[in-house]
């Protein structure tokens, strides 16, 4: 299995991001939120969220964006993903984490 790529000192783009950038507005293709939430099958609020970082793209929801817009649902679950390692690698259970005793020591 290919390794995702994480960056270290900032979170990755998120789903939303690539999706503001690459597909909405003029350097986009020129489509509403509305207009591609419309063509997804779901609320503008709901796309909203997405595209704000306040939803995680969903393997569903990876699926809706593959059809409409082309680009392999598992390019927007490693989007996904990057951004979920990043936020959970980053977080103050992370810290917690770190302080628990292995079993045993890892292999190098």
């Amino acid at each position: 299995m290919q390794k995702i790529e994480i960056p270290k000192h900032r979170r990755p783009s998120t789903p939303g991001d690539v999706l503001r950038e690459l597909f909405l507005g003029d350097d986009g293709l020129s489509i509403t939120q509305g207009d591609l939430a419309v063509r997804l099958g779901i609320t503008r609020q709901n796309l909203n969220a997405i595209i704000n970082g306040k939803r995680a793209v969903t393997p569903s929801m990876a699926m809706r964006l593959e059809r409409v817009l082309g680009v392999d649902m598992q390019t927007w679950l490693n989007l996904q993903m990057a951004v979920d390692i990043y936020d959970a690698q980053h977080s103050e259970e992370a810290a917690r984490i770190a302080k628990l005793k292995p079993l045993r020591k890892h292999a190098a």
